[in-house]
């Protein structure tokens, strides 16, 4: 088949301006009961039928009486009434003539005879609930274009409200396709892949006012798609074809646009998010969105989200900003508006921003965001240190709760966090994996409250400390004790290449993949190599990098390399073989301000806790005699 090409690469805020233009306000009424409207948005002004209450009604159990009858009363001269001369009632009952006040039943003596005894006086309608104390007959309920809460039901209700007109949800067919994608649950064969990008948007969908409608997964196949495509034009107010909106010989969407009616964009200067696809068929919006998650996410966010809002009456909030400081350096095309997506935390009263994966791929960049920045298309990007606008995804009160952890990887990173927000979930754990180097200068630049490391000196073969003293030499830093881990080098399972020892790395049928500079396991990694008398040129993959210790022994579980140097924890996590090459200290670098801040107390108490080292032992390759210990270093 032809491959196709790009129609556009079009300005997002142009682009934007064409589809929403074009689609117009299609907003239908729709009258629903009242006790189904939770989160609608109303299409009038609605007003009250009945008071509320509707009659003068007691506001508390006691006596109903005339207020001139009590005016007399005091402790010396008490008031005595008789019966005929008072009424009980209780909280909520009608007060009518001849009486106009009530009295606490905690105020009234039984004195014998049904005669009850007062000792102070009340006034005309005291403690009465008069006609429309709550809502007034006829006066206005709630506006028009109104999301609908809970108390507004109950408002609605008591005000005689029983059904009310509200706008229609917009319907959005969701259709996923993709030959290689499988629906959740089913067993993967090497090529597939998991469906889970449709379901994402059904939530969005949700969020943003509108009704989704998810269809099965439908093959790569012209006719097929087509038919699809009818079928959901027939059910739904707008469409969208989730993947296949590239230009590959196996993507469809822009051309089923094009054929069954008008595509006006294909193709937009935005990274991640580039191929969506715009247009309408029979006068309906459809939306092609790339496969890739995060893409989709972002394509959605722009196109679909003021559409929905806009049909189902909902107001375009104004995005969250927040000024914050890089922590690293950003470089970004010219050719292309980018959503990087990042984590924030507040460091010594400054938010800082540290970017997350980039990859359009990367679902996982999306769950960690607290918030996206915006690199204009115009911009090559941001050095370290400047500052910048972010657009807030969470609460800001959960980001200043929040530890700021940048350095080296370990498993244990996550359970930390995990068991900091189950102890108090006032408080996170943000953990930033750039290596044991970039940590330390992050703590030198004021950006993080501790760095995770484990740097070999090779002078004194002593670990973290001469670090520290070196590059934090004019700060005063303490040095959290955390784990004793052993190193190894990863194989596949039963190790095929009959691997023995860090001298293989240099063999000719090996294919290493190695850390990203100034991990620590890099440097340990270094240091094996330089003692064996081992050129790292001549180390297939010496130069292919990951950031993380799962990421290194996932390339091994995967095939596309024979080995990699990592924590035994994560080989046993994928199951690979192991050889052990030495045991090293992970531990946490500090400035010494932080340890009393309730945060990092909370942090040494979790780490010291029963349930973290009972957790290690079952991970194995950990060791925890020291954890928790402060040592200060300079």
């Amino acid at each position: 088949m032809e491959r196709k090409i790009y129609l556009d690469n079009m300005d997002v805020d142009e682009a934007l301006k064409l589809f929403l233009d074009r689609t117009g306000y299609k907003q239908e009424i729709e009258e629903i009961h009242v006790i189904q409207s939770l989160g609608r948005v109303t299409a009038d002004a609605v007003f009250a039928i009945y008071s509320s209450p509707n009659f003068n009604a007691s506001a508390m159990d006691g006596i109903a009486v005339r207020a001139k009858d009590t005016y007399e009363a005091s402790e010396v001269n008490p008031v005595i009434f008789k019966k005929g001369q008072y009424k009980y009632v209780d909280t909520g009952d009608p007060i009518s003539e001849p009486y106009d006040a009530v009295i606490m039943i905690e105020d009234v003596v039984e004195v014998g005879e049904g005669n009850l005894k007062i000792i102070s006086p009340v006034f005309p309608w005291q403690n009465v609930r008069p006609i429309g104390e709550d809502i007034v007959a006829n006066e206005m309920i709630i506006p028009s274009n109104h999301i609908i809460g809970p108390v507004d039901i109950g408002a609605l209700l008591s005000g005689g409200i029983t059904t009310i007109k509200v706008y229609k949800k917009p319907r959005v067919g969701i259709i996923p396709t993709g030959t290689e994608i499988v629906e959740p649950g089913e067993k993967l064969k090497i090529g597939d892949i998991i469906e889970s990008n449709s379901r994402m948007l059904e939530g969005l969908v949700k969020e943003y006012g509108g009704e989704p409608l998810r269809y099965s997964i439908v093959a790569d196949d012209y006719e097929l798609l087509k038919a699809a495509i009818k079928n959901a034009l027939m059910e739904n107010d707008i469409v969208v074809i989730n993947a296949g909106s590239s230009a590959g010989s196996e993507d469809y969407t822009s051309k089923l646009v094009e054929d069954m009616g008008e595509l006006i964009v294909h193709g937009v200067a935005t990274k991640p998010g580039k191929p969506v696809v715009l247009g309408f068929i029979e006068n309906k919006p459809v939306i092609g969105v790339p496969g890739y998650p995060v893409s989709a996410w972002v394509v959605f966010e722009i196109f679909a989200k003021p559409l929905i809002n806009r049909w189902a009456g909902r107001q375009i909030k104004q995005e969250k900003k927040v000024e914050a400081v890089l922590s690293k350096r950003l470089v970004s095309s010219l050719r292309n508006k980018e959503f990087v997506r990042v984590k924030l935390g507040k460091v010594n009263n400054n938010l800082i921003a540290t970017p997350l994966s980039r990859g359009a791929g990367v679902t996982m960049s999306l769950v960690r965001a607290d918030g996206i920045l915006e690199v204009p298309q115009t911009c090559e990007g941001y050095e370290a240190g400047e500052k910048v606008n972010i657009n807030l995804l969470k609460d800001l009160e959960d980001i200043q709760n929040t530890i700021v952890s940048i350095g080296s990887h370990d498993l244990i990173m996550d359970i930390i966090g995990n068991m900091i927000h189950r102890k108090n979930s006032a408080y996170n754990l943000s953990s930033s994996h750039v290596g044991s180097m970039a940590g330390l200068m992050a703590l030198r630049r004021g950006e993080a409250h501790m760095a995770p490391i484990h740097l070999l000196d090779e002078e004194t073969g002593t670990y973290n400390i001469e670090y520290i003293k070196k590059y934090l030499a004019n700060m005063d830093i303490a040095l959290i004790k955390g784990v004793k881990r052993i190193q190894g080098i990863m194989t596949k399972k039963n190790n095929p290449k009959s691997i023995k020892g860090i001298e293989d790395l240099a063999r000719d049928d090996i294919r290493f993949v190695n850390r990203q500079k100034g991990a620590g396991t890099r440097i340990l990694t270094d240091y094996l190599l330089k003692n064996a008398g081992i050129d790292t040129e001549k180390i297939n993959g010496y130069q292919r990098e990951m950031t993380t210790h799962m990421a290194v022994a996932a390339a091994v579980a995967s095939g596309s390399a024979d080995v990699g140097v990592g924590v035994y924890s994560a080989a046993k996590a994928m199951d690979l073989n192991f050889i052990p090459i030495g045991e090293e200290e992970y531990d946490f670098a500090i400035p010494t301000a932080f340890l009393d801040e309730i945060m990092i107390k909370l942090f040494i108490e979790v780490i010291m806790s029963k349930d973290f080292k009972d957790y290690l032992n079952q991970m194995g390759g950990y060791g925890i005699e020291n954890t928790g210990h402060i040592i200060k270093c300079n």
